[in-house]
């Protein structure tokens, strides 16, 4: 028996009850150039940062923080500046 189907209904929905497509949602639509879809935002990078957690002093984090947005950029900056004046198998 179909007991224990849910009912899915099959009601008749009148096309002209759609509702009016507005600004906001073109403003939302996909845009294609061809047949390639146009792709909003930041473009992907060609080389990904890897996310890490990371404990650090907090006199380290308060300088980096100090000079506003953008301290993690800064920090990465300092880490590979350091990285070309050192090598890091010399700290063990």
């Amino acid at each position: 028996m179909n007991a224990n189907r849910k009912n899915t209904g099959t009601d008749w929905i009148d096309p002209d009850d759609a509702p009016e497509l507005d600004d906001e949602f073109f403003e939302r639509a996909d845009e294609y150039r061809g047949d390639k879809l146009v792709r909003r935002g930041r473009p992907k990078a060609d080389t990904v940062k890897q996310q890490v957690t990371l404990r650090l002093d907090p006199e380290i984090v308060e300088s980096f923080k100090a000079d506003g947005p953008g301290w993690q950029t800064r920090l990465n900056k300092a880490l590979k500046v350091y990285l070309q004046e050192h090598n890091p198998h010399e700290l063990s």
